[in-house]
């Protein structure tokens, strides 16, 4: 199986929103945002693009509780699945910092914890989509920057093919990688906008 992803985060591409060029994009399969990125934005590229949008928040996006992208799917804490393929998000960042969207090592290893039992129904999880990275693995060396050592976990634990996220600026340090690899993950940093070709192995075409 092979899906072409629009993965976004962090920073609305004025390439996307201001001079949208529909052939830039044909063929993709569905969207994918890592966070803090205004819910008009998604809601735009949903209308231009036909296909599923799904979304966690960003530390910067108390708005969606009043204001949610239109026309989304909310990915936080419970599997989706799209053409056979699943999805399951957490959304935030790590701070200890009493403030929506900012959860403690302690709080979002909670949040993964109560997903279980779905992710277990699910039989896994085959892309794991994230706003903060995991604990070295694309994050950064401050505080706020720093990822969850939980996600590492999760990635041991169910070995998806692909985790997404953001947070991380890919301009932030010189030298910071767009895409890595942690044994069989592929791990991208969805800064700005990029386009992801997907395979997974043994689901057929």
């Amino acid at each position: 199986m092979k899906l072409k992803a629009l993965v976004i985060s962090d920073h609305e591409s004025e390439f996307i929103w201001d001079f949208f060029d529909a052939k830039a994009f044909a063929g993709v399969d569905v969207i994918i945002s890592c966070g803090d990125l205004k819910p008009e934005y998604l809601s735009f590229l949903v209308t231009m693009i036909p296909a599923p949008l799904l979304y966690v928040r960003g530390n910067h996006d108390t708005r969606y509780e009043q204001n949610p992208p239109e026309g989304c799917i909310d990915l936080e804490e419970k599997p989706v699945e799209i053409k056979g393929i699943r999805f399951v998000g957490f959304g935030g960042c790590k701070s200890t910092r009493p403030a929506p969207n900012h959860y403690s090592e302690r709080e979002m290893n909670l949040r993964v914890l109560k997903a279980t039992l779905a992710l277990s129904l699910k039989k896994g999880i085959d892309v794991l989509v994230t706003h903060a990275p995991a604990a070295g693995l694309g994050d950064g060396d401050d505080l706020f920057h720093e990822g969850f050592e939980t996600f590492v976990k999760l990635i041991d634990k169910y070995k998806p093919r692909y985790h997404l996220h953001g947070h991380q600026h890919l301009t932030y340090s010189i030298g910071s990688k767009r895409v890595m690899q942690y044994q069989d993950t592929t791990i991208v940093n969805a800064y700005n906008y990029y386009i992801l070709d997907m395979e997974f192995p043994g689901e057929g075409e």
